[in-house]
């Protein structure tokens, strides 16, 4: 399955789920899968807030990060959702209140994503960074 075959199969599990309109963003990855930066991999981030949180606390099991914050893994583990994020300081609140909607699915803004992955440091991080950059260009 291409990358971008797999991104649409995880944005379609995404939308079955129904969850209430303002209450949760995609982050991590998965702005840059949509926007065909980065081929979908094998997962997708979403932050809540407590109508999400609760409907999928509902659907999965709680456990945790390795950082003690909760998350629910659906599916799987091919959509991970948690009410913060490992890696850089950022309210919430405002990243699902400006997140941008596109086909249907509200996504973290990029200037929040890259700001994330600066603030992870990881590997692959800084390539999906330098990629952005690249197509933005």
């Amino acid at each position: 399955m291409t990358g971008i075959a797999l991104g649409d199969e995880l944005f379609d599990l995404v939308r079955s789920l129904g969850l209430p309109d303002g209450d949760y963003a995609i982050f991590g990855s998965g702005p840059l899968i949509v926007r065909g930066i980065i081929e979908a991999t094998n997962d997708l981030d979403i932050i809540t807030r407590p109508a999400a949180w609760e409907l999928v606390t509902q659907l999965g099991e709680v456990s945790t990060f390795d950082d003690g914050n909760a998350r629910v893994d659906l599916f799987d583990g091919r959509i991970t959702f948690g009410t913060t994020w490992k890696y850089g300081e950022f309210d919430l609140d405002e990243l699902i209140d400006t997140a941008e909607v596109i086909d249907g699915l509200p996504f973290v803004r990029m200037e929040h994503v890259v700001a994330y992955k600066e603030a992870a440091g990881r590997p692959k991080d800084h390539e999906h960074v330098r990629l952005w950059r690249a197509s933005t260009a």
